[in-house]
């Protein structure tokens, strides 16, 4: 199996460099850039399975180039940053980031959390490849596609994972750790309403009202669950 691709970006040359050094090591194919212009020329040409990419850049914010990046393709995004503000991760988890590191950052945790998101790449089973059918709605897991009134819906590579595991398990209700350990593939350390932004940015795209959404609804004090409409039908006609 042909190495992962990860693209690096980041104004510092110094944590470029060091980055670049210690993936290549690990036997990842790395490409870097110091700017966003040069960062998406390069991302046309390289197609990286994942970008670090630092939020500050010269020309460009990394929330925007992250936001333009995932148009383009499913590409994993690792962001990272100096600031500690929760908002502002919440604001880069919204625009399609997989994860969050906040400088300064060792190593070996840039390290955990790369092959973390990489193992999200994993070949999916004959059981996982069959597509998920509800009403309107759409799951194709192998093209990684999803299509309502079959039009064209489009997801973030997390937002797909989430939807994908939810509605694998209809009627099932998760807690948020749950969900991060299933989804993420790892024990998040952040904040857990990293979930919450997600299922708001799903809901967006396929509820018809977000204010009472019939998909993806919340168990108050617990979690989430996905609910087939077929099966809410029989329950309404109960």
């Amino acid at each position: 199996m042909a190495s992962a691709k990860i693209l690096v970006v980041d104004d510092d040359p110094a944590i470029r460099t060091l980055i670049q050094r210690f993936l290549s090591t690990h036997d990842y194919q790395l490409e870097s850039a110091e700017d966003g212009k040069s960062a998406l020329a390069i991302f046309e040409q390289f197609n990286p399975d994942l970008v670090v990419l630092d939020v500050n850049l010269p020309d460009a914010t990394g929330y925007a180039l992250c936001e333009e990046m995932q148009k383009r393709t499913g590409v994993f995004v690792l962001m990272l940053t100096s600031r500690t503000d929760e908002a502002d991760k919440i604001l880069g988890f919204s625009q399609g980031a997989d994860d969050y590191l906040t400088k300064p950052f060792s190593l070996s945790e840039l390290e955990v959390r790369v092959g973390a998101i990489l193992k999200r790449q994993r070949p999916v089973t004959t059981a996982e490849q069959q597509r998920l059918m509800f009403n309107c709605l759409m799951i194709d897991p192998v093209r990684r596609e999803v299509t309502l009134n079959e039009s064209p819906i489009s997801l973030t590579a997390l937002e797909f994972d989430l939807l994908h595991f939810l509605a694998s398990h209809p009627g099932r209700v998760w807690r948020r750790a749950e969900l991060i350990q299933k989804v993420w593939d790892y024990d998040y350390v952040g904040d857990q309403r990293v979930v919450d932004v997600h299922i708001g940015q799903i809901r967006k795209k396929i509820e018809i009202d977000t204010a009472q959404p019939a998909l993806i609804q919340t168990v108050r004090g617990v979690g989430y669950k996905f609910e087939a409409p077929e099966m809410a039908e029989e329950s309404a006609s109960v």
